[in-house]
């Protein structure tokens, strides 16, 4: 599970930064996940070592323009060069008007299969290695906050301890290697966590954004992994953070420490905080981190390899 950070600016594109998107890439299944879609994620994508033609899910939390401009392009594209098989998109009541509205005044016709599912909080999606819930989060429009859970699999099969205990191979190795207890023919019965290595814990990505401080965020990050959440403005701006329902860095970071999270990495920030003023990113940053360490702060095309549990380094480039 890999992310990479396609756009990581508020409300408007900067040089350096590219509005709202976050691409979740799983290498097992050959497939590219994505949440949020604000304007020029296409060109963000081709930019990057992501292939479009992986691309099979998008996740979308509000309708406003900075996450949801870029649809419109990305899909038209895919059929035309992509070689996409089918997308199924995840949104607030009113994306799927949205994009037929988007399709029939620019007589865009999509060549794959595009599904849109309006969701509400719980499960939105699952199958045999993923869950996906959503929750509401606390914005000036219905937004939503996703949870991406990987399942929890069993520890790696001990081929040569099978072989001295003389197992024959064949479909008990695959009931064994699942955990399962299997009786054999000559009577004996042969627990299958006995030859399998500690249980592989599922990992689990929430990502936040737009909201002010909120329970839905909270219990959306509770035992993460990782945390993806915004942090639109500093400390000292938090009367601008709270009539706009935008997030400081401290309530990115209080969301991480109350949840329990593991990692924080802050997004979305707003323009104003750049080397020419009082304070710039680095201050943002030193925010985040006094009240939950594990923090570090997302820029574009940056890549996060989302450690297994059991891995105690966590590796992110640092700004």
């Amino acid at each position: 599970m890999q992310i990479t950070f396609l756009g990581t600016s508020s409300g408007v594109p900067t040089r350096s930064r590219n509005v709202s998107s976050v691409a979740l890439r799983l290498p097992q299944r050959a497939e590219m996940w994505l949440f949020d879609c604000g304007e020029g994620t296409q060109h963000q994508i081709l930019r990057s070592d992501l292939k479009i033609s992986q691309l099979c899910r998008i996740f979308i939390t509000h309708m406003h323009g900075d996450h949801i401009f870029g649809l419109m392009g990305l899909l038209a594209s895919c059929g035309l060069a992509g070689n996409v098989q089918r997308v199924d998109i995840y949104g607030p009541p009113g994306l799927n008007e949205y994009l037929q509205a988007g399709s029939r005044y620019s007589h865009t016709h999509f060549s794959y299969p595009v599904k849109v599912h309006a969701i509400r909080p719980g499960i939105i999606y699952e199958d045999d290695e993923f869950t996906v819930t959503c929750g509401f989060l606390h914005h000036r429009i219905t937004a939503f906050g996703y949870r991406v859970a990987e399942k929890d699999r069993p520890g790696r099969f001990d081929i040569e301890k099978a072989k001295i205990l003389q197992i024959p191979p064949g479909r008990v190795y695959g009931q064994l290697k699942r955990g399962e207890t299997v009786t054999l023919t000559d009577g004996r019965v042969i627990d299958g966590t006995q030859l399998c290595g500690p249980t592989e814990i599922g990992r689990k990505i929430a990502y936040c954004t737009d909201t002010v401080y909120c329970d839905g965020a909270v219990e959306l990050a509770q035992d993460a992994d990782v945390l993806i959440h915004e942090a639109t403005f500093a400390h000292q701006d938090a009367d601008m953070a709270f009539q706009r329902l935008h997030s400081t860095t401290t309530m990115a970071a209080q969301t991480a420490l109350t949840a329990g999270a593991h990692q924080l990495i802050m997004t979305h920030f707003s323009p104003r905080y750049s080397p020419a003023n009082s304070l710039d990113l680095k201050d943002l940053l030193q925010e985040g981190r006094a009240i939950f360490p594990n923090t570090d702060m997302a820029y574009d095309f940056m890549t996060y390899e989302v450690p297994r549990r059991r891995e105690k380094e966590l590796s992110v480039a640092k700004i």
